[in-house]
């Protein structure tokens, strides 16, 4: 794969007809390191969020070694990176991909969130003594961008007791749960924790691991997050409140946090209608979370350095399929001189992107490199580390 040192220098050797995907897999294994350093207990990725083989190489080099996997494609994918523990955490799984999964594969951690679910991972693991619980319990998602409940959990009426029952099947038993994606509130997450010590006690039973899930926050122009160190401090503090604290091995599974920053699309201005751009990817893209979920993305022109200091303006963007669907409102914050022609690299794609995007309309196929600048938005680099707008091709001067 080519290694370019930004999108600019990129375009001065080439001027793409497809969109390009910008690998920055130093990005994922700073994150990484920043979770394995700061986290109270056991990281695993959501491989959901992004199945890149290199942003995936930067993680388990970094350190990473468990993985929440979803479904058997993504178990046969990890299954043969050294050391891994693959945790099969989906809910409401067919009983081919748990005989499959624990008997070819090696998984032994099952979640389930009802009767009939542990029902199948006990026939379809023949019973076995090795296999590890995890009750996924519903919890609020009040604090997040994208709520995530509804479709699973145990109620707190269920849960004690399908936890009394799989205490006594589970080799290890453990409870987990989500606080939906894009978790903007610490809170959110010494809330859920306090809500499962209080089942705990009333169910009596001892549970010997807590996965608090995924959820934890990137940045974004709409959504500003406190910095991660204020979501451990709650994390620890509301562990330390737990009866079982001494005994209970804490896990949490970051996706968008961990790849975010890991990937941007470098997309080409087709038209220019008024303050609406026609670029060449979009909502059936890597974009689909800037058309369906209201996120806002950076961006910003790249490789046009004949465009004089200009101001901004604010754009919406309308991808190369036929569906009018196909667009990303925005705004999209850029020099108000863009125009057919340009290109534009948009950050912060690296969680959901790649594994969103389809060929609808014959599109769906990109170019990919590797960048080594920072990305435009960061949770872990100082400030004084991202690349100023200059050095990107164009200037920019405010309103």
């Amino acid at each position: 794969m080519d290694v370019f040192t930004s999108a600019a220098e990129l375009l001065r050797h080439h001027r793409p007809g497809r969109p390009v995907l910008g690998l920055r897999p130093q990005a994922a294994a700073r994150a990484a390191r920043w979770f394995l350093a700061n986290f109270p207990g056991r990281v695993l990725y959501a491989a959901k969020a992004n199945d890149s083989p290199l942003i995936v190489d930067a993680l388990t080099e970094a350190g990473i070694r468990a993985f929440d996997v979803a479904s058997l494609t993504e178990i046969e994918r990890l299954a043969g990176v050294p050391g891994a523990e693959l945790f099969f955490m989906n809910p409401v799984k067919s009983r081919t991909a748990i005989a499959r999964a624990y008997g070819a594969l090696g998984v032994r951690s099952f979640a389930f969130d009802s009767d009939e679910e542990l029902d199948k991972i006990i026939e379809e693991t023949g019973g076995a003594s090795d296999v590890d619980l995890y009750l996924r319990v519903a919890c609020p998602n009040t604090h997040s961008l994208i709520p995530l409940e509804g479709k699973f959990g145990a109620s707190s009426d269920e849960a004690p007791a399908l936890l009394l029952r799989a205490r006594q099947l589970a080799h290890r038993l453990g409870i987990t749960f989500h606080v939906g994606s894009q978790a903007v509130v610490p809170a959110a997450f010494g809330d859920a924790l306090r809500q499962i010590g209080q089942l705990i006690v009333t169910s009596g039973v001892l549970v010997d691991a807590i996965d608090i899930g995924g959820g934890f926050p990137s940045r974004y122009p709409h959504s500003d997050p406190p910095d991660l160190a204020s979501f451990m401090e709650e994390v620890a503090r509301a562990a330390d409140e737990l009866a079982v604290k001494h005994s209970c091995e804490l896990l949490c599974e970051p996706g968008r946090a961990l790849v975010a920053e890991a990937e941007s699309v470098i997309v080409r201005v087709d038209a220019r209608r008024d303050h609406a751009l026609y670029v060449n990817d979009g909502a059936f893209g890597t974009l689909f979370d800037a058309a369906y979920s209201g996120f806002r993305f950076p961006a910003r022109l790249v490789g046009a350095p004949n465009h004089k200091p200009v101001a901004e303006a604010e754009f919406s963007l309308y991808g190369p399929t036929c569906d009018s669907s196909d667009f990303m409102p925005g705004p999209f914050v850029l020099p108000a001189s863009v125009c057919e022609g340009d290109y534009i690299e948009i950050g912060q794609i690296g969680a959901y992107g790649r594994v969103l995007s389809n060929k609808f309309n014959g599109c769906g196929e990109y170019e990919e490199v590797i960048l080594l600048d920072e990305p435009m938005l960061s949770m872990y680099a100082e400030p004084s580390e991202i690349e100023a707008p200059e050095s990107q091709g164009v200037e920019r001067a405010r309103a």
